[in-house]
């Protein structure tokens, strides 16, 4: 691979900076980013102002939307993001079911959903996981029966990111009892707002709301709201999650986190006076994760290089998965490290928008402990590590 950039790349960068420059609101910016994003009015903001560019989807093929852009271009705007501060966008509609939207949907299927999802004005969640089928997803008991041109949808999801705020969900439902686990599920599209769906929410160990349960009873969804063919949704779910787990590596988040952390230990200063940046186990605890980081990094090109050459990545994304969740998690734990006695107070008040007291320690402070606390379910999400290194045993090691 070559890593350099060319006059054309050089130009590219410096376009993408103007626009950040000009274009990246200031309170977008300077937001507190917990979980997957900054808030919902702040977000679709930005998501406006990157729509309004053409520069949303970078990821999709042009004639539906997307840029255009080869490999390095999405890597660059990628990294040039993360460095201005703007937030990641929810991913649930541009990297998840938009892009199996426009690979297995129907013509009909496209032109209702593919705008909205461009624009930011409809916004998604996921009906994967259940009580009892989180990385053992095909065990999941969600029924579907067929009646007439609808389906009676019953069941519950849970662990479900953002469901409160989100317009449509999008589920694997079993629609046949009689088959293999994975040859009897079916992928549907279900308007938030259809009869018999209750959205109860979640508070995490950060304390704040990002999850939720989800419960069906007697839903009438619509037979053209199913993607593809009938019991056919695993393969479905499969494609989905390869672009899921290709798009949580975060290199350029952690890319930005180690900066921050750099200026977190200039900033600090123990009993003794001196700076933590000045503390040689700190370093070398930095110095250690900024080493996995770089290799990581290189893997991730690697791979969306072999993705834009229509190569398969397939099981080879759980690589990118499980190293880029642990790298988050050890700077995310190496934050509260760094800021020490000043984890203990509660922020959640400043974090929601709603202070009713002033600021406990330094600004850098205030969202440390509630990135650690949310952090945690990186490893789990999206599949647990523990599975993805079965799967990359199995399937990329042949053992």
């Amino acid at each position: 691979m070559e890593l350099a950039l060319n006059k054309d790349d050089e130009a590219f960068r410096d376009e993408v900076r103007q626009f950040l420059k000009t274009k990246l609101p200031r309170e977008v910016a300077e937001a507190k980013s917990v979980g997957v994003s900054v808030e919902k009015p702040l977000l679709k903001k930005w998501h406006h102002a990157l729509y309004a560019q053409g520069w949303v989807a970078p990821a999709w093929p042009k004639e539906h939307g997307g840029t255009g852009w080869n490999v390095t271009q999405r890597h660059i705007f990628n990294e040039e993001t993360a460095r201005a501060e703007a937030p990641r966008l929810m991913p649930f509609g541009l990297n998840m079911v938009g892009p199996v939207i426009y690979t297995f949907g129907n013509e009909a299927q496209k032109a209702q959903h593919l705008p909205g999802i461009l624009s930011g004005d409809i916004w998604w969640c996921q009906g994967y996981s259940e009580p009892g089928s989180g990385s053992d997803l095909a065990s999941l008991k969600t029924r579907a029966i067929r009646d007439g041109g609808d389906y009676i949808v019953n069941g519950q999801k849970i662990w479900t990111s953002y469901a409160h705020e989100a317009d449509w969900i999008f589920c694997l439902v079993r629609t046949d009892e009689k088959s293999k686990p994975q040859e009897g599920i079916s992928f549907l599209l279900i308007d938030m707002k259809t009869p018999g769906i209750t959205v109860r929410p979640i508070v995490s160990i950060d304390e704040l709301h990002h999850l939720n349960e989800v419960f069906f009873e007697d839903v009438r969804v619509p037979v053209e709201n199913r993607i593809g063919e009938e019991n056919k949704g695993w393969t479905y779910a499969k494609f989905l999650l390869t672009h899921e787990r290709t798009g949580i590596a975060g290199v350029p988040e952690s890319k930005k986190a180690v900066e921050r952390l750099h200026q977190i230990s200039e900033a600090t200063r123990g009993s003794d006076g001196r700076r933590l940046a000045d503390d040689p186990a700190f370093r070398r605890k930095l110095a250690e994760i900024e080493i996995d980081l770089a290799g990581l990094e290189i893997t991730n090109a690697r791979i969306l290089a072999d993705a834009a050459a229509g190569r398969q990545v397939g099981e080879r994304s759980s690589i990118l998965k499980i190293a880029g969740t642990d790298i988050q998690q050890a700077l995310q734990t190496l934050a509260v490290e760094a800021i020490g006695y000043y984890t203990l107070p509660s922020q959640r008040e400043r974090l929601e928008g709603l202070p009713n007291a002033p600021r406990v320690g330094p600004d850098h402070a205030e969202a440390v402990f509630a990135n650690y606390g949310f952090g945690r379910a990186a490893t789990i999400y999206g599949g647990s590590n523990e599975i993805q290194r079965n799967v990359l045993a199995k399937a990329v090691l042949g053992l």
